[in-house]
């Protein structure tokens, strides 16, 4: 059945919620109004206010509350708004959620899953547009997911609330309204686990989260071209599947890197050290990046375009390392 990225969202928190009493959902409106971008919408109704909490306006309160309850039996979803408010909870995060099972010496889990808002492409300026799963993944203890459709959307946050690691989980606002089929059965898509989207041939697109669309339309424009791109979607950030992207690197022999966040210190350069380090052999042309502009995120729309990257910057690098290259 096809249904939006929202809705596969809301379908997978219900389904754990139906199947575990201990899995409860909190956050800034997530109850009535159904979450800032509408993806609790329902939870309440069956639910009830006991396991769908409505939240004071304070990141600190109710992320810090989640941890305890985590630590000590519970399965929460946290819901932040907007993934640049995780600054103000960031303490409680990175010092605690992510280090209690190793400061216990495993004898406390933080099942913790947290969801927000990602990324730009709406007009929402600089504090409610940034793309900052780099700070995320630096930190032991913690995994990062970027779904980039609604299938993977939803079997990728079954797995989050069933982990016993907390788990930041990270939905791209410009995805929430596409669409793809979910089965009607129940499935799960493992964490760590990276997913080829289009095979290819010449060059491998390496990225995530809404880079994901891009990239399928770049592969598609430029196979006119007689350029055959492989697209690979990481999905999972901390820990990456180290072995799938270095497969096709191995099999294509050039790989350009893309994702929204700037590109100066983004996860691409981690990306592009582990196939320095350990496929070098195979390249056939330097390891190519794809970032933002090292920028605040403007909040006109025109200018937020100028600075994010698109299928045409995409295209034009992929030409400029395979043509330099040879087929």
């Amino acid at each position: 059945m096809i249904k939006t990225y929202r809705e596969a969202i809301i379908e997978a928190a219900a389904e754990e919620m139906q199947r575990d009493a201990s899995v409860i959902v909190m956050g800034e409106d997530v109850g009535i109004y159904g979450g800032g971008f509408g993806a609790t919408d329902g939870l309440i109704q069956r639910f009830g206010p006991e396991r769908v909490l409505d939240t004071p306006v304070s990141e600190t309160a109710f992320v810090g509350t989640a941890i305890g309850a985590a630590a000590t039996g519970m399965r929460p979803i946290v819901e932040l708004m907007f993934s640049d408010f995780m600054a103000v909870c960031w303490d409680q995060i990175m010092n605690e959620a992510a280090k209690m099972h190793f400061m216990y010496a495993g004898r406390v889990n933080v099942p913790l899953v947290i969801r927000t808002a990602s990324g730009g492409g709406t007009g929402a300026s600089s504090q409610h547009s940034q793309s900052l799963e780099n700070m995320y993944c630096h930190v032991p203890g913690l995994k990062v997911v970027v779904p980039s459709t609604a299938y993977d959307a939803k079997g990728l946050l079954k797995s989050a609330v069933r982990d016993n690691n907390p788990v930041i989980f990270l939905e791209q606002k410009l995805l929430y309204d596409t669409s793809s089929d979910i089965p009607e059965e129940e499935y799960l898509i493992p964490i760590g686990q990276a997913d080829i989207k289009r095979a290819g041939t010449d060059i491998t697109f390496i990225t995530y989260g809404r880079m994901v669309q891009e990239c399928l339309k770049a592969a598609e424009a430029l196979s006119e071209d007689g350029i055959n791109a492989e697209v690979l979607d990481l999905r999972t950030l901390s820990p990456i599947d180290e072995r799938t992207v270095l497969a096709s690197v191995r099999k294509t022999g050039r790989a350009l890197i893309v994702h929204e966040a700037v590109r100066f210190g983004g996860f691409g350069g981690e990306i592009s050290a582990l196939i320095m380090e350990n496929a070098f052999d195979a390249l056939k042309s330097p390891v190519m990046r794809i970032g933002g502009e090292f920028c605040p995120i403007p909040s006109g729309i025109k200018i937020e375009r100028k600075i994010l990257p698109e299928a045409d910057r995409i295209i034009d690098a992929a030409r400029g390392i395979v043509c330099k290259t040879g087929a």
